[in-house]
């Protein structure tokens, strides 16, 4: 199966690249405006908007900000003169009830010296643990604009960075032709929670019940579809090639 790192969107099939890195300004928040404020699209409060902010607030952007200026002595005052921006922003950014856009953080990071990586590269080297809450996970199709498409999916582990493998719940329709054969490479795990599902390989079908499960080599053409009138749900896990 084919972001994400989640979903390759480019080809909406289940893979291990993760392709869902947006870039700030196209998420549908409002920047530099109160992280809970809902957008002019109404979507402000939508699960995808939520996920957003949560993954943008694990940078800590506020924190380093205030670690910033106090390393440096100056007050919120004295950094709003060098950068143009208000005391009252400058204190609701240090306290998370903003969120910055680039150019705001560039003009900060310029007063302090310090490049943007400053605020984005060493969340590395935290522990890694990424709660994502059912109610903000997305669901997409196989592929986008397909009116009959074979599967759904959801990204589990989508807030976290730098994964080691990729994994999926997906909803299959039943139906009598199969998904759209492909393969990426890595390796692919698929358990079935209910429903029965049929997995198409080296031009074979097989058929997995609920609790039942298969460990394959992606890097070989596949595809799937339900196979009773009750739609089949499973984990789907993708992991990269071992180097």
């Amino acid at each position: 199966m084919n972001d994400p790192r989640i979903l390759d969107h480019t080809e909406n099939q289940f893979s291990t690249p993760e392709t869902s890195s947006q870039s700030f300004i196209s998420a549908n928040i409002d920047f530099d405006m109160p992280q809970n404020q809902p957008t002019n699209s109404g979507e402000g409060d939508s699960p995808g908007s939520r996920a957003v902010e949560r993954s943008i607030a694990a940078y800590t952007l506020g924190e380093k900000l205030r670690k910033l200026r106090l390393k440096k002595k100056i007050s919120l005052v004295d950094l709003g003169k060098h950068t143009g921006l208000s005391p009252s922003m400058l204190s609701q950014l240090e306290n998370g009830k903003l969120i910055p856009t680039l150019p705001t953080l560039t003009r900060i990071a310029m007063v302090f010296d310090v490049g943007l990586e400053h605020f984005f590269s060493d969340r590395s080297k935290q522990k890694l643990f990424a709660v994502v809450r059912a109610s903000e996970r997305m669901r997409f199709p196989e592929r986008a604009g397909t009116p009959d498409p074979a599967y759904f999916f959801e990204c589990l582990a989508f807030s976290a960075q730098e994964k080691a493998m990729q994994a999926y719940l997906a909803t299959f329709n039943a139906r009598e032709k199969f998904s759209q054969e492909h393969f990426h490479d890595g390796s692919e795990f698929v358990y079935v929670i209910e429903g029965e599902l049929g997995i198409f390989m080296h031009g074979e079908e097989h058929a997995l019940a609920a609790g039942d499960s298969v460990y394959f080599d992606s890097s070989e053409p596949h595809s799937y579809r339900g196979l009773n009138e009750k739609n089949a749900t499973a984990v789907v896990v993708t992991m990269a090639p071992r180097l």
